[in-house]
């Protein structure tokens, strides 16, 4: 691939970063600490920046593996036979889990915990990055490997959560051109067979670096791309006068989940349902300028749009996901719904084409094409 000549970070801050549609996936650092180049950190504020810009090598690369740009684009499109609004799909369930120790802390239905659980169980991974809850809204990510590991971190959350940053410097993997990532400490486990659980940005910036074939992107096998219409921080949930208009006390929330509306679970047992233009008030500013919405490119798009309460829409776009799934229901760790597929996918198309047309009219707010 020719890439332009000294594209560099700079191009990436002038047309991502300054322009509020940075996600904060940490693909771009992801890349830059794995390889060793160390031009790159996480601020402060949770965005990229030069770290030694001295060190840049001008490559491209961060630019390219970005989700919001577009040069890769037709490649993954290609790759993966997608088309509108919601990309291939191979089949659609909704399943749960039979584990009742999993569906008492899931949000719906448990499908992504007792999938991972299989996996680890059956060794196609040694470990899933996952975020897990700290604090009362606050989420970090972490690599789970173990059961117990999983079930503690169940749970949807739809406040950020960087993913990508931390394959760098946390996890390792080996490959014949490249020297090895990251000397771990003695104790440390290796870890080469990663499931990723990501939104749509982070799954997209691990599919680009696959393309490219850049670490360190060879150790994730498996994508479980969560539906996503928008997260929002906690920052602006507390500034703003949402608590106050809708009379909610923050510390009464049990946890909150996105379906046909916004939802807010208390700890008295109420369920809030919040119209979706509503949260906009709380999104994050790049999530409003984001087009995807059913995570196109996964092994598996997972969510709790148009499945009965208690069990999590699957959408299987790869052989992969397919093989993975098959296996579970044979293991006996989910069970599916005999759900209307025709009516599931209407409602899941429904919110792709609407989240397509509030990015759209962002980002030619923000002029960008």
């Amino acid at each position: 691939m020719k890439l332009e000549p000294k594209l560099s970070f700079d191009h990436l801050q002038k047309e991502v970063i300054d322009k509020g549609t940075c996600g904060r996936c940490g693909g771009c650092v992801s890349f830059c600490t794995a390889n060793r180049i160390g031009a790159l950190e996480i601020g402060e504020d949770g965005f990229p920046q030069y770290k030694k810009e001295a060190e840049c090598l001008e490559c491209g690369l961060c630019y390219l593996i970005c989700p919001q740009t577009i040069d890769l684009n037709d490649t993954l499109k290609d790759e993966f036979r997608w088309k509108a609004p919601i990309g291939h799909v191979e089949d659609l369930y909704s399943i749960r889990a039979t584990s009742n120790k999993i569906q008492e802390v899931a949000t719906d239905g448990g499908l992504v915990t007792a999938l991972l659980v299989h996996m680890l169980k059956n060794n196609f991974i040694d470990g899933a990055v996952v975020s897990k809850r700290d604090g009362l809204f606050n989420r970090k990510s972490v690599v789970a490997t173990t059961s117990e590991e999983l079930l503690e971190a169940a749970g949807s959350t739809f406040s950020e959560a960087l993913h990508l940053n931390k394959m760098g410097t946390e996890y390792t993997s080996c490959a014949p051109v490249v020297q090895t990532i990251h000397e771990y400490s003695k104790n440390r486990k290796k870890l080469n067979k990663l499931a990723v659980v990501g939104t749509p940005c982070q799954i997209d910036a691990v599919r680009k670096m696959q393309v490219l074939n850049i670490l360190p992107s060879d150790i994730i096998k498996f994508t479980i791309g969560l539906f996503c219409m928008q997260c929002f921080s906690m920052e602006r949930l507390i500034d703003s006068r949402f608590l106050e208009i809708h009379d909610i006390n923050l510390q009464n929330i049990k946890k909150m989940n996105v379906k046909e509306d916004f939802y807010l679970h208390m700890k008295t047992g109420e369920v809030i349902h919040i119209p979706l233009e509503e949260v906009e008030s709380i999104a994050r500013p790049a999530c409003l300028a984001c087009k995807r919405f059913s995570n196109d490119f996964a092994d598996i798009s997972v969510g709790g749009l148009g499945s009965p309460e208690g069990y999590t829409t699957v959408l299987v776009r790869t052989i992969d996901g397919k093989r993975m799934i098959a296996n579970a229901l044979s293991d006996g760790g989910i069970q599916k719904f005999e759900s209307e597929k025709e009516k599931m996918l209407s409602l899941v198309n429904k919110f792709a084409e609407k989240k397509m047309k509030r990015g759209i009219a962002t980002l030619k707010k923000l002029d960008i094409n």
